[in-house]
């Protein structure tokens, strides 16, 4: 049966099939001010998630019946919650397939509460930069802030994206990375800063979180069928590309 610690403001999903583990992230959290719920199967995590809509969701890759990667993937029809995969496979293929079904970050077994308490600290953290690079556009209310690059519109405030007219669908974190790079279009970001700014680490091994989300975030602007509007500079990092 689902626990949920009470009187909690923030609220998190524990989807772990190992009781030890599962209880070990549940008392990691709750000492961080979440209200728990914790299930052990994917199914039942689906489920939670649309009943509770929580803000913080820990996913354990290898779950009996429907793996962690599909349920990932039914989750983020549903919510923008953060998601962490936890796997106890630790090789590169098994991260960035994880990252790619739209997880925000990846921990690998055996890992300490300290480490999933820095992670976790981290994603709640995002910190926002800079002033406005242009003034209001018409995606949102006069008095948020609006991002605009060539095509492309951001609401920081309001957290939506716009091509042309249609809204993109970003995941928090692909939200997050988008304005960083939009805020100074003309920076080379390097992996290192983008880490830093968005997910406010400078764990070194962490540099494949940037590229993956990268890459996401590139297949979401439809860059293979049109002008690239995020560069790699080869050697150091990205930026924008200069709007047509």
């Amino acid at each position: 049966m689902p626990t949920t610690a009470p009187g909690e403001d923030r609220t998190a999903l524990v989807v772990e099939d190992d009781e030890d583990i599962r209880e070990l992230i549940k008392f990691t959290l709750s000492t961080q001010g979440f209200a728990v719920t914790a299930v052990d199967s994917g199914t039942a995590g689906v489920d939670a998630v649309r009943s509770l809509d929580p803000d913080l969701v820990t996913l354990d890759l290898g779950l009996p019946g429907i793996d962690g990667m599909e349920v990932c993937r039914r989750m983020r029809e549903i919510t923008d919650a953060y998601i962490v995969m936890i796997t106890a496979r630790d090789d590169e293929v098994e991260r960035l397939i994880g990252l790619e079904t739209g997880a925000d970050d990846f921990i690998a077994k055996p890992f300490s509460p300290r480490e999933l308490k820095a992670r976790v600290n981290a994603m709640f953290r995002r910190p926002r930069r800079g002033p406005a690079i242009a003034e209001p556009a018409a995606v949102g209310p006069n008095d948020h802030e609006i991002l605009r690059h060539g095509s492309l519109s951001v609401d920081v405030d309001g957290r939506r994206a716009f091509q042309e007219e249609s809204e993109l669908s970003l995941t928090r974190t692909e939200f997050d990375l988008l304005t960083e790079l939009m805020r100074t279009p003309a920076r080379v970001w390097s992996r290192e800063a983008l880490l830093r700014a968005v997910w406010d680490t400078e764990w070194a091994t962490d540099t494949h979180l940037v590229e993956v989300h990268i890459g996401n975030l590139r297949r979401k602007l439809g860059e293979g069928s049109g002008a690239k509007l995020i560069r790699t500079v080869r050697g150091v990092g990205y930026r924008m590309e200069s709007p047509v």
